[in-house]
């Protein structure tokens, strides 16, 4: 895709507000990226994918260090749940050569609808115990002067759900993040803030998988994933030193909006 300055200069700004939401809210800025570039500059879709894919790597770098240094990020968790999501990644970044891009939409929207509704839902009081099962999936953090102890639930429904989140991200290019955090929220009964960090930790590798996918098939154009990612990089590192100072329930708003936005865009996009 040939680009002039000023669409370049365009999109570098959107990945910065793109990257400054994605780190927010652990979706990696390919939930907002791919939608701009297939209705705004008309890209093909799974071009979109592949650049976004180049972007939530950078959103990952960008943000993981961060919350891992303010312990906010479960490592234990990320690892164990990688484990599903990365070879889901491939198998979703495999399929999307075969499907059309009109299904891609309107799935996109589905996904996200459903993933914003079921965040509506109240959380249970998170788990407060000392151990998180043999597999000792526990933590601690500080919520702004609180100390709050927590330990992951039902492992092996979290388990389930991230196959399908790395599937999701090789398809869509959104970095999965849209169903890790429900996921870790509601399945796993995680904090909000360890749901989005944990998940931004863990797009990156899920997204490496299935970008390598879409360059060997030729989909990842330089000149367009290059502003895309610096853009969201800057973004990311900005978003991150932010959400320390956030209450939860202004970061689950945020995410249940901006995915309700986009998503009502995809579907009428697949539809149409």
């Amino acid at each position: 895709m040939d680009l002039g300055t000023a669409q370049s200069a365009e999109i570098f700004a959107f990945g910065l507000v793109a990257g400054g939401f994605g780190s927010l809210v652990g979706l990696g800025g390919g939930v907002l990226i791919v939608p701009f570039l297939t209705l705004v500059f008309g890209v093909d879709i799974r071009v979109a994918v592949a650049a976004s894919l180049v972007a939530v790597i950078a959103t990952s770098i960008g943000a993981a260090s961060s919350y891992v240094r303010d312990g906010l990020s479960n490592l234990r968790v990320a690892i164990f749940l990688e484990l599903a999501t990365t070879s889901g990644a491939v198998a979703g970044a495999v399929v999307a050569g075969w499907v059309s891009p009109r299904f891609l939409f309107a799935l996109f929207g589905a996904i996200l609808a459903c993933s914003a509704l079921m965040m509506l839902r109240p959380q249970r009081d998170v788990a407060a115990m000392a151990g998180g099962g043999r597999l000792d999936l526990s933590g601690e953090y500080d919520d702004r002067g609180t100390p709050i102890r927590y330990a992951a639930q039902r492992p092996a429904w979290g388990f389930g759900l991230m196959t399908a989140a790395g599937v999701t991200s090789g398809l869509l290019g959104i970095g999965s993040g849209a169903l890790k955090v429900p996921a870790m929220d509601l399945a796993m009964r995680l904090p909000i803030k360890v749901s989005t960090t944990t998940s931004n930790l863990m797009i990156g590798v899920t997204a490496a998988a299935g970008a390598v996918v879409y360059l060997s098939r030729g989909d990842l154009d330089p000149l367009l994933a290059t502003p895309v990612a610096l853009g969201v990089a800057v973004g990311s590192s900005a978003g991150a030193r932010l959400l320390p100072r956030l209450a939860s329930g202004t970061v689950r708003g945020l995410f249940v909006v901006v995915l309700l936005a986009v998503a009502v865009q995809m579907i009428w996009r697949g539809l149409s």
